[in-house]
C-alpha cells in the first residue's frame, strides 16, 4: 500500500493511493496515519479494504508528511561509502545519530526555506525507515518486525551550521522546512529490497546524485536494531538512513542553494519530490 496524508498543513487527513494513481480518502477508516494504525494488524486492516468503495479525492491537494504525531526524527549521517569518500571522512565503525528537530517536517513538495544569512544550505536524498509498533533493544533478526514501511526523505542541510558553528551536526540540520517527507509511506511488503533502491537528486534540472541504497554502510535491519539501543522508538518515528555522493557540498567548487531554485528527488518505488527553495 501507498498511505499518504493531504490537506492544508495541521489539517491533513489520512488516504492512500489505490491501484489507478487515485487518492481516496481514509479519514471514516481511521482517524490518522499514526498509533496503531501503522502496527502489523492497523496496516492488515488497511490492506482487507475495498478501495473502491472509499471516498476518491478530487483535484491535486497539498500532501502533507505520510506520519503523524512523530516522536522522533532520527537520521544516520555518513552511512554510504561513497559519500564518505566525497567528503574525505574514514568509513564509521557505528552508526552515527543525530535528530532532526520535529519542527523540520514538511510536506513532499512544500517550499524548503533558505536560512536568513545562509550560504550553504545543501541537498541529500535518502531512504527513510517508518516505525510501525514501539521498538526497544530489539536484536537484528527481529528488526523488520517492527518497520511500517519506506518513504523519501530530503534531509536539508545547513553546511556553516552544521560544521563550522561549533557544537553537534543538530543546528544545521532541524531548521523549519529542513525535513519534507513523502509523498506517502510505502508499505514493507511492496519494497522486497530496501538495499537495492536507485535515488537520484536534481537541482533546477541539473543531475548532482545518482546513486542506489547498494552502497549504504549500515542496513535497514542493522539501523532499525542499533538506534533503538539509545532510544526507543514508537509507531510513526522516522530513521532517514544517509545519502549518496553528490551533495553541494561535495561539488568541486562546492555549489548551495539559494532562494528561487527547484529541487527533484525520488527513490525507486517510493515516489518523487519536488520543492521551491525561498527566503527564510
Amino acid at each position: 500500500m501507498k498511505l499518504l496524508r493531504f490537506g492544508a498543513p495541521g489539517q491533513e487527513k489520512p488516504g492512500l493511493l489505490d491501484a489507478d494513481g487515485t487518492i481516496r480518502d481514509l479519514s471514516g477508516v481511521v482517524p490518522d496515519l499514526a498509533g496503531d494504525v501503522l502496527s502489523p494488524e492497523g496496516l492488515a486492516k488497511l490492506a482487507a479494504l475495498d478501495t473502491s468503495k472509499l471516498p476518491a479525492v478530487s483535484g491535486s491537494p497539498r500532501l502533507g508528511p505520510p506520519v503523524a504525531r512523530m516522536t522522533n526524527f532520527v537520521c544516520i549521517g555518513l552511512n554510504y561509502a561513497d559519500h564518505a569518500a566525497e567528503t574525505g571522512a574514514a568509513i564509521p565503525k557505528e552508526p552515527i545519530i543525530f535528530l532532526k528537530s520535529l519542527g523540520a517536517l514538511s510536506g513532499p513538495n512544500d517550499d524548503v526555506e533558505i536560512p536568513a544569512g545562509s550560504t550553504k544550505t545543501d541537498w541529500e536524498v535518502e531512504l527513510a525507515i517508518i516505525i510501525g509498533r514501539r521498538a526497544k533493544r530489539v536484536s537484528e533478526d527481529e528488526a523488520l518486525d517492527y518497520v511500517a514501511g519506506y518513504a523519501l526523505c530530503n534531509d536539508v542541510s545547513e553546511r556553516e551550521y552544521q560544521i563550522e558553528r561549533g557544537g553537534t551536526w543538530d543546528k544545521g540540520k532541524g531548521c523549519d522546512t529542513f525535513g519534507p517527507l513523502g509523498p506517502w509511506l510505502v508499505t514493507k511488503d511492496e519494497v522486497p529490497d530496501p538495499q537495492n533502491l536507485a535515488m537520484f537528486c536534481e537541482v533546477d534540472g541539473e543531475r548532482y546524485q545518482d546513486g542506489s541504497t547498494r552502497t549504504m554502510i549500515f542496513g535497514v535491519t542493522k539501523l532499525v536494531s542499533y538506534v533503538s539501543q539509545f532510544i526507543t522508538l514508537h509507531p510513526g518515528d522516522v530513521i532517514s538512513t544517509g545519502t549518496p555522493p553528490g551533495v553541494g557540498m561535495g561539488q568541486k567548487p562546492p555549489k548551495f542553494l539559494k532562494a528561487g531554485q527547484t529541487i527533484r528527488l525520488g527513490i525507486e518505488g517510493l515516489g518523487e519530490q519536488m520543492q521551491k527553495t525561498v527566503g527564510g
